[in-house]
């Protein structure tokens, strides 16, 4: 989506004005631009800073090169270029469509005619260029446009000749983690077979919504690409024999590019005709407002009073750069932050500034666990009893909100990986005492005795040793659990011949209110049945998995348990909703390629945003609802309304993480981007502190005033203000 020029853009490079920013990163900026005669195009730059690198300009004529050789039938027809200039630029036609990512997290996995007919397509592409002896090398969604006549193929920033060395440093992994090939992963030749490994991998995600390995760390993806097996699961059966060959570790069993075409789709048809209505018109959307974007340009940015504006932290080693060329807007969603590059600006006199605010150390850190103990996805700190809980299995570390440090541990009788708190309580499930293996209790901390104790609820024909059973959450005496019966697998997952149900219990008289079935798991699944669960007034709202690779909205009436409406929410990646859910008295606000408001009372739209901008789950509070946005940073709208009241002003913001809801405290709202955790002031819509992060989650702990950030392997606290 355009965004408004930087108060310091060029207004013209070569025979261009520049219109608005399509995107920024950094190795350089893509503009929208027009000509003398008034034709839109895409204009690539470099940065005036790293322009002068020999090795960064080498790499953007052979980007010049690669583009051309493709062409306009797959790729961005190449209209003009100077990567002589001053500062180096690459125009090409003005694609109208969305990347594939976007189109899949706005209308969700692509049917099994859609996935056939691009996969044939993109060999075409490929075989395009590799004929010339160019391989891609870093093939992915978001370098994948889809238009009415075809896909085509975008940045080459990486791409080189087959056999040719001298870009490519021994042992270095260039690309895109999560779509790699398992020799580019380990820094050796990544051939014509290597971007056959990639597009099955591009193929998975058009199919299912997820990469093949998954998300998370570089290093872990980069593990997983090497040695671990790719998650097919959602792929069309009649697909995965062949995408499961393309994904083969050894480049020699992969099948080559005519091969794979002739088993995906036979050519015939338009290509218009195999794509969903969702798709086509999202096509025609953009369209149209290409004529309707007028030239903008943000103001100088004016430091708040006794603040330092920060935009970045400073660079990494040449090496980096190198590493990174060709990526101008990184995908969090799926793979991670591989880099982050920018610039610092102070913008307050140095008198008044203080005396360090950007790139700051968290106040505490807590590691060396396996924060994704059993394979559900990260934990999540709980606050309760004046202190912070890190369930970890069968135990629990409880931890001092000041220091981070462990007050000890706590054993219960199960698996105790989920809690709930209650006005300061904490709740948990465990195996009735009464009836061992037979019976789930719902137990609860008792500070005073420093241990844990059942309540008067003991939930029967459950089996307490099954992991996925999970303590939705609890209001006054009731909680909401989903429980399982039946076999334990060894595994951790489901089996197929487990019965689920849905239940309501009375913690004071222990009664089981109401009971409602959920549906069957495939054998080995994973995905747990909820998401994110609250209590609205009279509603249980829930984020539900209602098959492997659906979720969907359903909302329950508390007294029976009866589903008062149900709509589907396609995701991309379920891991980014598992946050606190956006919810209030009157809508449920979600976020995707619109952001919306659901009203409570029966599902209908409230509002929504323009369609286009990619956003993040929100957070509501003191009506209004924030959000962060793909390449333009946290931004305020209207909970009544849906009126965008404010964007961050920054022109940084190229690795916005959308995969979070951002934190909110009372003078600034935090969400990463990059490795940063960035505090924007709510007032002055500026950065004015950043933190050093790799956290995936972030939770608000308010009573300590606290932001927890959890990753892989630690806990880190940074201050809430």
């Amino acid at each position: 989506m355009p965004t408004p020029l930087a108060h310091d853009d060029p207004v013209t490079l070569g025979p261009y004005r520049l219109v608005a920013r399509l995107g920024s990163g950094g190795m350089g900026t893509v503009y929208m631009a027009r000509g003398v005669g008034g034709r839109t195009v895409a204009l690539k730059t470099v940065h005036a800073r790293i322009a002068t690198d020999p090795g960064i300009r080498t790499r953007f004529r052979l980007e010049v090169d690669a583009a051309r050789v493709i062409g306009d039938r797959f790729g961005a027809r190449v209209v003009d270029a100077d990567p002589f200039a001053e500062t180096p630029w690459l125009a090409t036609e003005f694609v109208l469509g969305p990347a594939l990512d976007e189109a899949v997290l706005g209308a969700g996995p692509l049917p099994e005619r859609s996935v056939r007919a691009l996969g044939a397509a993109l060999c075409s592409a490929l075989d395009q260029l590799h004929r010339s002896d160019v391989v891609h090398r870093d093939l992915k969604p978001s370098n994948i446009l889809l238009t009415a006549y075809g896909p085509k193929v975008i940045d080459f920033g990486i791409a080189r000749a087959i056999g040719d060395d001298r870009l490519t440093r021994t042992g270095a992994s260039v690309g895109t983690p999560a779509f790699m090939s398992p020799e580019q992963a380990s820094g050796q030749e990544h051939g014509a077979a290597g971007d056959v490994f990639a597009l099955a991998g591009v193929l998975v995600f058009a199919a299912t919504g997820r990469a093949p390995f998954g998300s998370g760390q570089p290093a872990d993806l980069l593990y997983r690409v090497r040695y671990a097996e790719a998650d097919l699961r959602g792929v069309p059966a009649a697909l995965v024999p062949l995408f499961d060959r393309c994904l083969a570790k050894e480049p020699e069993k992969r099948p080559c590019l005519a091969e794979l075409a002739a088993q995906l789709h036979d050519g015939s048809g338009e290509f218009a005709e195999q794509l969903p209505d969702a798709v086509l018109a999202e096509i025609g959307r953009r369209a149209a407002d290409v004529w309707r974007t007028v030239p903008q340009r943000l103001p100088a940015p004016a430091a708040e009073e006794g603040a330092t504006e920060v935009t970045s932290v400073s660079g990494p080693s040449r090496r980096g750069l190198l590493a990174v060329s060709g990526a101008l807007a990184a995908s969090a969603a799926a793979g991670g932050v591989w880099w982050y590059r920018g610039r610092g600006r102070a913008t307050t006199p140095a008198a008044k500034a203080p005396p360090q605010t950007r790139n700051l150390d968290p106040l505490w850190q807590y590691g060396g666990q396996d924060l994704d103990v059993l394979g559900w996805g990260l934990v999540v700190p709980y606050q309760a009893d004046g202190s912070i809980w890190l369930p970890l299995n069968a135990t629990a570390e409880r931890l001092t909100p000041t220091t981070g440090r462990s007050q000890g541990q706590v054993r219960v009788t199960a698996n105790w990986w989920q809690m709930a708190v209650q006005d300061g309580q904490l709740y948990l499930l465990g195996d009735d005492p009464a009836r061992p293996g037979e019976s789930v209790s719902i137990d609860s901390w008792n500070g005073g005795t420093d241990a844990v104790r059942p309540t008067s609820a003991a939930l029967t024909n459950a089996t307490p040793t099954i992991v996925p059973n999970q303590l939705l959450c609890v209001l006054g005496d009731i909680a909401y659990v989903a429980v399982g019966h039946g076999q334990v697998p060894t595994d951790k997952g489901f089996l197929p011949a487990q019965t689920w149900t849905l239940r309501a219990a009375d913690l004071g008289t222990g009664r089981t209110l109401w009971t409602q079935n959920l549906p069957q798991r495939s054998s080995g699944s994973r995905r747990l049945h909820f998401v994110a669960a609250k209590v609205v007034g009279e509603r249980l709202v829930t984020l539900q998995a209602t098959a492997e690779t659906q979720t969907h909205v359903v909302v329950r009436d508390i007294r029976s348990g009866a589903v008062l409406w149900d709509m589907p929410y396609n995701v991309s990646e379920p891991d980014a909703i598992r946050g606190e859910l956006a919810v209030d008295e009157t809508y449920l606000y979600l976020g995707g390629s619109q952001l919306r408001a659901l009203r409570l009372s029966d599902g209908a739209l409230g509002w929504a945003t323009a369609a286009g901008q990619i956003y993040g789950p929100p957070t509501p509070a003191k009506g209004v609802v924030y959000t962060v946005g793909s390449g333009i940073g946290l931004t305020a709208v209207d909970a009544a309304t849906g009126k965008v009241l404010w964007t961050e002003a920054t022109t940084e913001a190229a690795e916005a993480y959308t995969v979070w809801p951002p934190v909110v405290g009372t003078r600034y709202a935090y969400y990463r981007n990059g490795l940063q955790l960035r505090a924007v002031n709510l007032t002055g819509h500026r950065t004015v502190l950043t933190y050093r992060t790799a956290g995936k989650h972030f939770h608000a702990y308010p009573e300590a005033r606290l932001v927890l950030a959890v990753d892989d392997d630690r806990l880190s606290a940074y201050p809430l203000r």
